[in-house]
């Protein structure tokens, strides 16, 4: 017989400025900021320094591994080092879901979507100083339409945020949290292998936007949001209402 979690059935949550301004909601958002910087930083400066190595750009079979392997390990170890703060969202399609499922309030929600954004931008100007480099704005292949984009950005965040959920959220995952991390790594890993090479595979506005600011190219930037906070908003409802269980 399935575990019956008694916490009531809540949808989005509000909160209040009071709650969210005290201590621990500060050091969590301070938390998704430092990871997110971490996490960008080693993701696109892996882009960058695989593009001075082999005088050309990721869009390549061996180019596309090292951006997957990159991006996998990294995330695995800001979502990890946050995790007792935050619960290591770094990504605004993360926080979005959450969010739609009351896991956390819509004022808490938008301090991490600052810090995310904040620790993207950080991430990629400090590249550009040390490496002279700047960041590319993620962008579609050519002959990939901005549908095509759209629909692999939300399949590609649902995925992602559906591991969330499974493995972080969702309190019957018990143990199952410990490899939530590095879960959730890997399903993002996996999906670059798979959309790198028709929009980059972005899942996260957060990426999206560092580059995008930094070298001013905003072509196509809409798709790297509202593909991600459907992608993440559906994988989010699909599960509170099919998977997790709540008394009536």
């Amino acid at each position: 017989m399935a575990h019956i979690n008694n916490r009531p059935r809540k949808w989005i949550s509000v909160g209040t400025w009071k709650e969210e301004t005290r201590a621990p909601a500060l050091k969590a958002a301070l938390a998704e900021f430092i990871s997110t910087l971490i996490f960008v930083f080693a993701g696109q400066g892996s882009g960058l320094a695989f593009s001075k190595i082999t005088n050309h750009g990721t869009a390549t079979p061996d180019g596309l591994v090292a951006a997957a392997l990159a991006h996998g390990f990294a995330l695995f170890v800001a979502v990890s080092i946050c995790w007792k703060n935050s619960k290591g969202h770094v990504n605004p399609a993360v926080t979005f879901g959450a969010c739609i499922g009351g896991h956390i309030t819509v004022l808490r929600g938008l301090l991490y979507w600052i810090a995310q954004l904040l620790g993207s931008l950080v991430a990629c100007l400090l590249l550009e100083f040390v490496t002279h480099m700047t960041t590319e704005a993620f962008s579609l292949s050519s002959g990939v339409s901005v549908g095509n984009a759209l629909v692999l950005e939300i399949i590609m965040t649902f995925g992602l945020v559906y591991t969330v959920y499974a493995t972080a959220i969702d309190p019957k995952s018990g143990n199952l949290e410990i490899i939530a991390p590095i879960a959730i790594g890997f399903i993002v890993g996996a999906n670059i292998l798979v959309g790198g090479a028709f929009d980059g595979a972005s899942m996260n506005p957060a990426v999206s936007f560092g580059p995008a600011l930094v070298s001013w190219s905003w072509e196509n930037h809409w798709v790297y949001w509202v593909g991600p906070l459907i992608g993440g908003g559906l994988a989010a409802v699909v599960y509170e209402l099919f998977f997790m269980t709540h008394s009536l």
